[in-house]
C-alpha cells in the first residue's frame, strides 16, 4: 500500500515498546516516523523530546502494552509524556494507537478494595491530552465506556478467519474451543463465520494466573481443536486446555490468540505442551521468541492498524475493518 498525504498533515510517533510494528505501519502508509527521543534518565525518570514541529498536525502515537511489570509501567509513562508533549506543542489531534491495552484484565471490581485499573489508565490518557484511542481486541469491549473520548476497538477476527480458511479446508474436521466461558462469545462469532461447531471449557482459578480445574463442554473426538483467546500470558490455561482436549480424543490441538504476551516460562510450557502450533499477531514485540518456540506462527496486523489510521485521517468509516481482512 502506497499512500500520499499533503505535506505537514500527519505525524507518526513511536517510543520504545514496539518499534518493529511502528516501522511496518510507517512503511505501509509511506510516511516516515517522526524524530523523537524517549529516554530513561539515571534516576529512572522518563524523558521525551519531540525533535520536529507538530503544530496543527494530526499525531498518531504507537505504543503497545508490553514488558514486565516495571517496563510496562515505563511504557505507559512514556505514552502519557508523549501525548502531553504533543498537546503542549499545539498538535491539532492526538491519537494513541495501543494494540494491547495495558491493565485491560483489571476492568471490574471483583473483590473488595481493589482498583479498576483499566479505568485509571483511561483517565490518565484523557487527562494527558489524548483525543482518540485505537486498540485491538480489548479483553472486555466495555472498557470503551471508561473513556470520554472516541475509542476504536479493532478486531483481528477477519485476519484470523482468513488464516483458518487457508489452513483448514475441511470445516467438518475442525472445532473451535473457548478456553473459558468469558471467551464463548468471541468463539461463537468466529465459528458462525467459519460455519463450524464450537465447544467451551469451564475453568476454576485458585488464584490469578493459576487454573485449578477444567471441564469440557462439547465433543472433540477425532477433531482438530483450535483454542481461540484474546491473549496468551503465562500460557498455563492454553497448555492445560490442550492436555484436556487431547485426553478427550482430539486429533490435534492448535491455539490462536491476538496478543502473545508470553510471560515468565511461557515458552518452555508451550514447547513441552500438547499444542502442535500456536498462532498470534505481532501486536506485541516477539524478538527472538520465534527462534525459541518452533511452534509459533505470526499474523501481521500492521495492515489493520495502518488502514485504520488512513481512514481516520481521511474522515472515513472504520467499520469496513470489522469484516474484512487487511494483509
Amino acid at each position: 500500500m502506497s499512500l500520499r498525504y499533503p505535506k505537514n498533515s500527519i505525524k507518526i510517533l513511536t517510543a520504545n515498546s514496539h518499534p518493529e510494528l511502528s516501522k511496518l505501519i510507517s512503511k505501509r502508509l509511506n510516511i516516515p516516523l517522526s524524530n523523537i527521543k524517549a529516554l530513561e534518565l539515571a534516576n529512572n525518570e522518563n524523558a521525551i523530546l519531540v525533535g520536529e514541529s507538530v503544530r496543527d498536525e494530526d499525531v498518531y502515537i504507537i505504543q503497545t502494552g508490553c514488558g514486565g511489570y516495571e517496563k510496562l509501567n515505563d511504557y505507559i509513562m512514556e505514552l502519557l509524556l508523549m501525548v502531553h508533549a504533543c498537546r503542549t506543542a499545539s498538535a491539532r489531534k492526538i491519537t494513541a494507537v495501543i494494540p494491547n491495552f495495558p491493565y485491560a484484565r483489571q476492568d471490574r471490581k471483583d473483590k473488595s478494595r481493589v482498583p479498576i485499573s483499566a479505568k485509571l489508565v483511561a483517565n490518565l490518557l484523557t487527562t494527558a491530552g489524548c483525543d482518540h484511542v485505537i486498540t485491538l481486541d480489548l479483553h472486555a469491549s466495555q472498557i470503551q465506556g471508561f473513556f470520554s473520548i472516541p475509542v476504536d476497538n479493532l478486531s483481528a477476527e477477519p485476519n484470523v478467519l482468513k488464516y483458518l480458511q487457508s489452513h483448514f479446508e475441511d470445516k467438518n474436521s475442525v472445532i473451535l474451543v473457548s478456553p473459558d466461558v468469558g471467551g464463548a462469545k468471541r468463539v461463537a462469532s468466529l465459528a458462525d463465520k467459519l460455519d463450524t461447531t464450537f465447544a467451551l471449557i469451564h475453568k476454576e482459578r485458585a488464584k490469578a494466573n493459576v487454573v485449578s480445574k477444567m471441564v469440557l463442554v462439547g465433543d472433540v473426538t477425532g477433531k482438530a481443536c483450535i483454542l481461540v483467546d484474546d491473549m496468551a500470558d503465562t500460557c498455563g490455561t492454553l497448555c492445560k486446555a490442550a492436555d484436556l482436549l487431547t485426553e478427550k480424543g482430539a486429533k490435534e490441538v492448535l491455539a490462536i490468540v491476538t496478543h502473545g504476551i508470553f510471560s515468565g516460562n511461557a515458552i518452555m510450557k508451550l514447547n513441552q505442551s500438547n499444542l502442535t502450533k500456536i498462532v498470534c499477531t505481532n501486536s506485541m514485540p516477539l524478538n527472538n521468541i520465534q527462534d525459541l518456540c518452533p511452534k509459533l506462527e505470526v499474523i501481521d496486523i500492521s495492515g489493520i492498524l495502518s488502514e485504520a489510521i488512513r481512514r481516520l485521517h481521511n474522515g472515513e468509516s472504520v467499520s469496513y475493518l470489522f469484516n474484512n481482512a487487511v494483509v
